[in-house]
């Protein structure tokens, strides 16, 4: 069984920083890929970083290149989003998802309907 515990949300003013963590419960940790989406009232998740677990590629979304980076601790199980140079616009709910897999895919990585496991959202909240 898996599960996926995040934590690590709050309110900050722009410009600041925050880290989100993805704590994954599984007979093993080395083969996910996972990714964090973002979901605002009204609007469909977004997709805004992805990584696999095993060592590989990283995706990020156009509208956080640059400010959000991945990545993980293998001892502690846990898949952090590092987010730096907030906007008010980076305010959303955010998610970590996760699914076995060998690498994640460039053309897939930020659709919801790809991950079967999914952690309960984390608030995060910019203020101008």
């Amino acid at each position: 069984q898996v599960q996926l515990v995040t934590s690590g949300g709050g309110s900050v003013q722009a410009g600041g920083s925050l880290t989100l963590s993805c704590h994954i419960s599984a007979s093993t940790f080395m083969s996910f890929c996972v990714s964090w989406f973002r979901q605002t009232s009204g609007r469909e998740r977004e997709g805004v970083a992805a990584s696999y677990t095993g060592g590989g590629s990283t995706f990020y979304s156009d509208s956080v290149i640059g400010r959000f980076t991945v990545s993980q601790d293998n001892a502690k199980r846990t898949g952090y989003l590092i987010m730096n140079s907030l906007k008010p616009e980076d305010t959303a709910m955010y998610y970590c998802a996760a699914r076995y897999a060998y690498d994640c895919n460039s053309a897939a990585w930020s659709r919801e309907s790809e991950y079967g496991y999914w952690g309960q959202g984390t608030q995060v909240t910019v203020s101008s």
